[in-house]
């Protein structure tokens, strides 16, 4: 009865504090403004199930997408088995659906080789970061932080997947000893080949799949925890950030109707705009951005497949996508965490343009939208980025000297080319 309630009380702190994190989070994403992204939902769950579920952007990259597969699919199924874990913790009984018989072998075993393939996934992944060191993974936003959390999560997955055979294994052990309190259930065909290693005295063998059993539900609840502070957030945020992506065509940029109201009334003298309470141009704050851009940051998974593509950043330019992103997740928590301590409307000076994305960045994209494809859950840093653009030439008249010509040159001469109009065509003219 100590147990039950001991499980019981971990396993409701474990709920409310991931309720509690998940509601800020959910908080500060509704900070962002609004954007109505619930059309076309036929469209959008397919677009769901093709991409979140279905992994279609991952197999660009196959060893990594047959890598990802196996952790994908072991995390999934194999929580099935948490089920199981969480009933014999409330109510003090051992492999409660054993009932099921042979149907339940075959699913212990199939757990049971899942566990081993997300293992070596695991290690693997391990390797190609901290050994073969791929490119991809470094650059001046993977430190410290960035760096030790896909790690952390990889050591605590071979952990959780290595306790979970080896309470199998002790568990077998048991069964064939005829320990009281553990049926004869389960198939073990990886576990099985750790029973030599374990001791052979019936009360050794409890201790190490009792240890197990409490060590992998207790990391279960702790990592649960951990997601809202970790990149691995969109291991939830991936479906609803999917569904709510952009469908229009790339390269399609949003009009701002204060401005396309402006044109309309240039155009037109007769036409009379609605009136709509006065707006700033563009985005200097993540508050400026929209709620799904702030979704957006918080689903990054920080794989660096939108930074590998980036023709900017390839050839030497400062401007990664990845880091976009990621200073969009950190600065719109930081003023999560200044609402918490100090009320709504604190101010503290800063700001995601010139504190935490410099204008040498937002000017180095060429615009191309290949971050935008290569992201493996539809995020678009580009949407940032053009915001963030609009805000130092509309609101602040501030742009490389190449750009003001350009624009000079359109309000001028129609075109970006410093020629008259007149003489746009002399290149046609026969000599």
């Amino acid at each position: 009865m100590v147990a039950q309630i001991i499980f019981l009380v971990l396993t409701l702190a474990a709920i409310a504090l991931f309720t509690v994190n998940l509601r800020k989070i959910i908080r500060n994403i509704r900070l962002g403004k609004p954007v109505d992204r619930h059309d076309q939902p036929q469209k959008r769950l397919m677009t769901m199930l093709r991409v979140a579920f279905g992994q279609s952007k991952m197999v660009v990259r196959p060893i990594p997408a047959f890598l990802h597969f196996f952790v994908y699919i072991g995390f999934i199924i194999i929580n099935i088995e948490v089920l199981e874990i969480m009933i014999d913790g409330l109510f003090g009984t051992h492999r409660i659906f054993n009932g099921l018989g042979s149907l339940y072998n075959f699913l212990i075993g199939s757990f049971e080789i899942l566990a081993f393939t997300v293992w070596i996934s695991c290690a693997i992944f391990l390797v190609r970061r901290n050994i073969l060191k791929l490119k991809r993974f470094s650059g001046v936003e993977m430190k410290s932080w960035p760096k030790s959390d896909a790690n952390y999560i990889l050591i605590t997955e071979i952990l959780l997947m290595s306790a979970f055979l080896l309470m199998n294994a002790a568990d077998a052990k048991l069964q064939l000893l005829g320990a009281s309190h553990y049926v004869n259930a389960g198939a073990f065909p990886v576990s099985q080949y750790l029973m030599n290693i374990l001791p052979s005295t019936e009360s050794a063998l409890v201790i190490i799949e009792r240890s197990c059993w409490w060590f992998h539900i207790i990391g279960i609840l702790a990592f649960l925890n951990y997601l809202p502070y970790s990149k691995h957030f969109h291991i939830l945020f991936a479906f609803p950030n999917t569904y709510f992506s952009n469908l229009e065509p790339k390269g399609e940029f949003t009009n701002m109707a204060s401005v396309t109201n402006e044109v309309k009334a240039m155009l037109d003298p007769s036409f009379v705009p609605a009136e709509t309470e006065p707006g700033k141009f563009g985005a200097k704050d993540v508050t400026d951005l929209s709620w799904v851009n702030l979704m957006n940051a918080y689903t990054c998974t920080e794989c660096g497949r939108c930074t590998s593509v980036c023709p900017a950043n390839i050839t030497g330019k400062l401007l990664s996508p990845r880091k976009i992103m990621m200073d969009t997740r950190d600065r719109i928590t930081e003023l999560g965490q200044n609402i918490d301590k100090h009320g709504a409307e604190h101010q503290d000076g800063k700001a995601l343009l010139d504190d935490y994305i410099t204008r040498e960045e937002i000017w180095a994209c060429t615009s191309c939208n290949a971050c935008v494809e290569a992201c493996p859950v539809n995020i678009d840093p580009l949407q940032i980025i053009m915001e963030l653009r609009r805000y130092a030439v509309m609101e602040e008249s501030q742009a490389p000297g190449s750009i003001n010509a350009m624009l000079g040159n359109i309000e001028n001469n129609q075109a970006p080319w410093k020629y008259s109009p007149a003489d746009r065509f002399n290149w046609a003219q026969e000599s």
